[in-house]
């Protein structure tokens, strides 16, 4: 069974994912850069995600484990933060195409099976 502090990590990561696909339903790329109001909450969501693994896996090692390119999650946040100068948005709607749904699927299996037990 998950601790409670650790679902509640979870949920926070689901619930910014959810919010990053509400945000980018039905747009393109080339929305998505000519819109700076967008690229703006996208990468905010990103660094929530982000930052919510990390505290969850320094809680519970064991989770880095169960979670698709855990590290490169937790550096792509540090990267929004401590490198936003260098950002691509390129790279961020690549993530968003590729990363994300992976993430999502995995968390809430985590959830799912967290709510059986």
């Amino acid at each position: 069974m998950l601790p409670r502090e650790i679902r509640k990590y979870l949920f926070d990561i689901r619930e910014a994912g959810d919010l990053i696909t509400g945000f980018t339903e039905g747009k393109t790329y080339a929305d998505f850069h000519a819109d700076r109001m967008l690229r703006s909450a996208v990468e905010r969501q990103f660094e929530v995600i982000g930052e919510a693994l990390n505290q969850a896996i320094r809680c519970e090692p064991s989770l880095g484990g169960t979670i698709t390119d855990a590290s490169r999650i937790i550096a792509f946040r540090h990267r929004l933060i401590h490198g936003y100068a260098t950002v691509s948005d390129e790279v961020v709607w690549g993530v968003l195409e590729t990363s994300l749904p992976v993430l999502l699927r995995e968390v809430n299996r985590l959830l799912a099976d967290a709510d059986k037990n």
